[in-house]
């Protein structure tokens, strides 16, 4: 119930008790001296008292049906309207509210320019919001900065590492630890590349190259790298449908997305289990959906699996190579695009995930 419907439903109440409190009065005061007419009769003079009181309480009843209820109406209707335009700036503040996210904090709440309560809670409104886009604007310049500042001693130890494995001299334990360290720096170094794509992102500093792209290539594609990181785990990878569709496009953002769902959709997956790809058309989106035979993801969890540095059981397995960062980078290509994506899962059965992106004109290839 709004604001306004309970200020009024309260003012209707008070003037109806305000209304038969004046009733209840006005009938006392009618009946509360009964005439002396001088009969002796006892009887006579208690049938014509009872008479005059019923007379007295019909005119009553008149009195305030004519003289009560059209003020009545008129409180009721004035009131209402003075409840709405009172709460209309609410309303307002409201909606204007309900746009502000992370992305557009630094605009500013209309403000009435009153002075009244209203107008200084919107001022409060404004200067929290300024805070937070300052909070944010920090913590993308940090991580910006950290991650590029990163690479270069990433770099370094990489090349180093390898140097050393070329060494024939080195032993068997040396080789193995050397072999362990490389592969951390690369995860590092994958997490450190991550990082600085969603940072320049949220800066909006990425700038796409949009062109018509054949989609469906770039699935088929996709299905063959897919079957290539499944054979060490024996997985099954299929392609069921794959329609000609094109969309308009950044071709190596495109191709990273699916690379991503593809890789989630092995790593995550049991031995000998099943990965299934669908493109097909949906109206004027493209709809390519991956499936795989997992573990599947809790419901509790399941709507951060967007979240970055995110990794829900039973992704906590370490022997499960990533870093969190894979779906969160998925999200904002798709978003990018001016598509969507969503993941349903049946515990212990199957995860599917659904990505759809809007189909441009499909060209010739033969042209």
């Amino acid at each position: 119930m709004t604001i306004r419907t309970r200020l009024t439903l309260w003012y209707a109440g008070i003037m109806f008790i305000s209304l038969m409190a004046m009733g209840a009065l006005s009938y006392y005061e009618f009946v509360k001296e009964p005439p002396n007419r001088g009969l002796h009769d006892a009887k006579v003079a208690k049938d014509v008292i009872a008479e005059d009181e019923t007379q007295d309480f019909g005119q009553s009843l008149k009195v305030l049906f004519w003289c009560g209820l059209p003020p009545m109406l008129l409180a009721l209707v004035g009131g209402w309207w003075l409840t709405r335009k009172s709460l209309r700036p609410v309303a307002l503040l409201t909606q204007a509210a309900e746009r502000i996210n992370e992305s557009n904090l630094n605009e500013q709440l209309p403000r009435n320019g009153d002075g009244d309560e209203l107008d200084r809670l919107t001022e409060v409104f404004n200067a929290m919001t300024a805070r937070l886009d300052g909070s944010f604007h920090r913590i993308r310049e940090f991580t910006l900065h950290a991650s590029h500042e990163l690479k270069t001693p990433l770099t370094v130890l990489c090349g180093e590492t390898e140097t050393a494995l070329r060494d024939e001299t080195l032993s068997p334990t040396a080789r193995e630890r050397a072999v362990s360290q490389l592969d951390e720096l690369h995860r590092l170094a994958r997490i450190v590349d991550g990082l600085t794509l969603l940072a320049k992102a949220d800066a909006g500093q990425v700038a796409l190259q949009l062109e018509p792209v054949h989609f469906d290539e770039l699935v088929r594609d996709n299905f063959a790298d897919a079957q290539i990181l499944a054979e060490p785990k024996n997985v099954k990878v299929e392609l069921l449908a794959c329609e000609e569709i094109s969309v308009r496009g950044d071709r190596h953002r495109l191709r990273q997305l699916l690379l991503n769902l593809a890789d989630n959709a092995v790593k995550y997956n049991q031995p000998q289990g099943r990965v299934t790809m669908n493109l097909r058309r949906e109206n004027d989106f493209a709809e390519f959906t991956i499936a795989n035979t997992g573990a599947g993801i809790p419901p509790e969890i399941l709507p951060r699996v967007f979240d970055r540095f995110f990794r829900g059981d039973p992704a906590h397995d370490h022997a499960v190579d990533g870093c969190g960062l894979g779906l969160s980078i998925a999200q904002w290509i798709v978003s990018a695009h001016g598509g969507t994506i969503q993941i349903s899962s049946e515990p212990m059965k199957q995860t599917v995930v659904t990505v759809r992106l809007p189909v441009g004109k499909i060209e010739n290839k033969a042209a």
